[in-house]
């Protein structure tokens, strides 16, 4: 028969790791949501329409391809370029094609976005500009039918 002290303290050993311990795990597991990658984060901002969010990741002058027109723009001109082409064309779904993460200092993605109007391939390019990692190219293209 075991002797009650021992289960006793075994018991009280297991509640006080789960005191200790849990919270631990829930500050790792929250930290790793919020530290969220750059080229995901634009994609779902694509993928929410949410031009104005998206701005924050624009460089100073930005590379912009939509379509047959291709420019550098401002970021400001650059918000309301994307602005324009995302009212025209509402996103339905975003597919992550293609994604290059291994290099800090330059990050490259390759999207496939359906819109109310067509598919789209979308591949965006950042770069760590004064520090920061920055969106310097945004290309958007028709999709070609294979």
């Amino acid at each position: 028969m075991p002797n009650f002290v021992t289960i006793f303290f075994y018991c009280r050993l297991i509640v006080i790791m789960k005191i200790v311990y849990l919270p631990i795990l829930v500050i790792l597991c929250l930290t790793r949501v919020y530290t969220a990658d750059p080229i995901d984060d634009i994609a779902a901002l694509i993928r929410q329409r949410n031009i104005h969010e998206l701005s924050k990741y624009f460089a100073p002058s930005v590379e912009i391809a939509i379509l047959d027109e291709e420019n550098v723009y401002t970021n400001v001109q650059s918000e309301l370029i994307l602005d324009k082409f995302f009212t025209q064309n509402k996103p339905l779904n975003v597919k992550m094609l293609h994604k290059v993460s291994s290099n800090a200092n330059y990050q490259f993605a390759v999207l496939t976005l359906t819109t109310d109007k067509g598919t789209y391939r979308v591949a965006y390019t950042m770069k760590v500009t004064d520090g920061k990692l920055m969106l310097i190219e945004l290309r958007i293209e028709t999709e070609k039918v294979k």
